[in-house]
This record gives structure tokens, C-alpha cells and sequence, in this order.
């Protein structure tokens, strides 16, 4: 069984950071793309950021030059550092992992709130 606990969310103003971690165990052989999606109300769930094991990274539009995903595969552990917050960054924020146990499996982490606000 995998499991991928996210830590770091939190109420922030805007214009302010936060950084997300999501630490993934278990039987767990490797780890290929690793990232972060989010949810807010009434939305559906959108990508933030993916990385690959290799290190390659794919951003939404609405975040690049703000947001930066990093990872440490010894640990497998996903980062997001957010920079530059704005209330629309506001959502659930979501951890997601295709790991290979063997077999190929896609995990999803409960979530964690990201609220932008004065």
C-alpha cells in the first residue's frame, strides 16, 4: 500500500508564500511523475505542476514564474514552493504520484487548503 501525506498548507495574505510538501511511502519501487493539482470550489480539478524522475517540470499557465516543483527521489518527496500568492490561487491543493510498486499505479494524496487572503 502507498500513501502520500501533504504538509504546509495554511492562510496566507496575498502577495505571500507558502510551501507545500508531499511525502510519499510504502512498497514503493520508484516514482516516475510526481506533482500537484488543486481544486476550488465550484471548479474542477486543474494541474499546478508536474516533475518528472528525471526532473523535466510542466507548469499551468496561470502559475508559471511563481510556483516552482522540485523533488528528492531518496526521500520521495514532491516540493512546491509558492511564491507571489493571489486569492485565486485559493483551493484545495492536491498531491499525485504514478508509482511504480512494481506495476504502475496512480496515487492521489487527501489534499491540503491553500487559502489567499487578507
Amino acid at each position: 500500500q502507498v500513501q502520500l501525506v501533504e504538509s504546509g498548507g495554511g492562510l496566507v495574505q496575498p502577495g505571500g508564500s507558502l510551501r507545500l510538501s508531499c511525502a510519499a511511502s510504502g512498497s514503493i519501487f520508484s516514482i516516475n511523475v510526481i506533482g500537484w493539482y488543486r481544486q476550488a470550489p465550484g471548479k474542477q480539478r486543474e494541474l499546478v505542476a508536474v516533475i518528472s524522475r528525471g526532473g523535466s517540470t510542466n507548469y499551468a499557465g496561470c502559475v508559471k514564474g511563481r510556483f516552482t516543483i522540485s523533488r528528492d527521489n531518496a526521500k520521495n518527496t514532491v516540493y512546491l514552493q509558492m511564491n507571489s500568492l493571489k486569492p485565486e490561487d485559493t483551493a484545495v491543493y492536491y498531491c499525485n504520484a504514478e508509482v511504480i510498486v512494481p506495476g504502475i499505479y496512480d496515487y492521489w494524496g487527501a489534499g491540503t487548503q491553500v487559502t489567499v487572503s487578507s
